[in-house]
């Protein structure tokens, strides 16, 4: 028999070898069995923690511009003269670049190739907020001065403004973050709970999740808060969409993650996804690796998609499209590979006789359980058979459950009530009716005070 953590323990009935669990692992199986599956799952708070120090407050606490394209009506010389005053004042943050006429200028606005445009021959900067406020008001704030030096002085023309249902801008990101985490929960809860289940019943999940999360949340945007206008029909099938196309990712990753497939997804689709996806701030703002993930990330491809619906601006459909397409053909991909990858694990791990800590735990606590009921209905006179039902133990074969005042009525629990400590209480005074035999005092008589 062995007893150092990497020898095996021979099955006596000539079966295979058992893995001799480690020092660690014996006495974490000492623990209480609820504290030991609380224990396995505290990693995923810490998980969070971390993601959202290192993804969320390293990318917003101190955005700054650099390479903000912006577009001049005129020459290449025009350009050139404009950069180097640009370069002077806030060099590496602007990169000029120039368009021959000015509906070239104001097109690459609306589409976001450009944070801003300026035109010469009327001194107007033009803008495109309901594409991205944050650029809206901050890059003509930037340009505004060293144009001023040169002695002009120019307005600014917002080519698509804000509703006033959505004055910052903020709607599609929140919109994009409730369809990514709505994708990523739905096939992680699939992962978690339904390893067993059939591709085609994964699918269905999915594709039925999918469908109830992009309703909820279309009508909550829409009817019920009001921050979208219509649309309701191309926002739900755009949502739905999207929430399989990340179920399927997702999906896909829990073949070969289990249990742990919260963490893969929340980096991908949740901590990297939002801060690169440019819905807060564009990628010129944001700090590396961020702004070259919001080529891939699906947050951006949501948020554009969702910016051409609602104000028709950014790129297009295109991109987006592209995106949800290849996101959903990797997750058939790992679907396919990973079913027969966990397959052949899980064969492996039963002819081994290998167990997880989780697993382990898992029984213990399933143990620790039924001992408790089968304790708990044996101080009430009851017995719970094999078959699953509930029976009365005879009066006679009571005798070794303890003394009866202990164990209780099955009905009203011990003599005293369900608990066997006396309650604290004081007398009441009972006053006798003036008139005997009546149950009640008469009005006015004074009875009781």
């Amino acid at each position: 028999m062995a007893t150092t953590t990497n020898q095996t323990t021979t099955d006596p009935a000539g079966g295979p070898a058992k893995p001799e669990p480690g020092r660690y692992r014996r006495w974490y199986s000492t623990l209480h069995p609820s504290l030991q599956l609380i224990g396995l799952q505290l990693w995923l708070p810490l998980f969070f923690i971390v993601g959202f120090c290192l993804c969320y407050i390293a990318a917003f606490h101190a955005p700054h511009p650099h390479d903000v394209p912006v577009a001049l009506v005129g020459s290449s010389s025009a350009a050139v003269d404009l950069q180097t005053s640009l370069d002077e004042a806030r060099p590496g943050v602007i990169d000029v670049r120039a368009y021959g006429s000015a509906d070239e200028a104001e097109q690459a606005v609306l589409a976001g190739h450009v944070a801003v445009a300026y035109d010469p021959a009327d001194t107007t900067v033009y803008t495109a907020s309901a594409h991205q406020y944050q650029v809206a008001a901050l890059i003509p704030a930037t340009i505004t001065p060293v144009l001023e030096a040169q002695g002009v002085t120019p307005t600014v023309t917002d080519l698509a403004p804000l509703p006033a249902n959505d004055e910052y801008g903020t709607v599609s990101m929140y919109l994009m973050l409730s369809w990514c985490i709505g994708g990523y929960m739905v096939a992680m809860f699939i992962g978690l709970m339904g390893a067993p289940l059939r591709h085609r019943t994964r699918v269905t999940v999915i594709g039925v999740g999918g469908g109830v999360i992009s309703l909820v949340t279309n009508v909550l945007a829409g009817p019920v808060i009001g921050a979208v206008d219509g649309h309701f029909v191309p926002l739900f099938f755009i949502a739905w969409a999207w929430i399989i196309a990340i179920g399927l990712a997702v999906n896909g990753i829990s073949y070969f993650v289990g249990r742990f497939v919260a963490l893969p997804a929340m980096i991908v689709f949740v901590f990297l996804s939002m801060p690169s996806s440019g819905a807060a701030y564009p990628a010129w703002f944001m700090p590396q690796p961020f702004a070259w993930l919001n080529a891939v990330v699906v947050g951006s491809g949501i948020t554009e998609m969702l910016k051409r619906v609602l104000y028709g601006v950014g790129p297009g459909y295109g991109r987006g499209v592209t995106m949800m397409l290849c996101y959903a053909a990797l997750g058939i991909v790992l679907m396919i590979v990973g079913k027969r990858w966990w397959e052949n694990r899980r064969i492996a791990r039963i002819v081994s006789g290998r167990t997880t800590m989780f697993a382990d735990a898992q029984n213990a606590n399933r143990e620790f359980l039924v001992a408790e009921r089968d304790e708990v209905l044996a101080r009430h006179g009851l017995v719970a058979t094999d078959t699953g039902t509930i029976n009365t133990i005879p009066e006679d074969e009571r005798g070794d459950l303890g003394d009866a005042g202990e164990r209780g009525d099955m009905f009203l629990g011990a003599p005293g009530g369900l608990e066997n400590d006396e309650l604290s209480t004081r007398p009441v005074r009972v006053v006798p009716s003036d008139r005997a035999g009546s149950a009640h005092p008469a009005r006015g008589s004074g009875a009781a005070r």
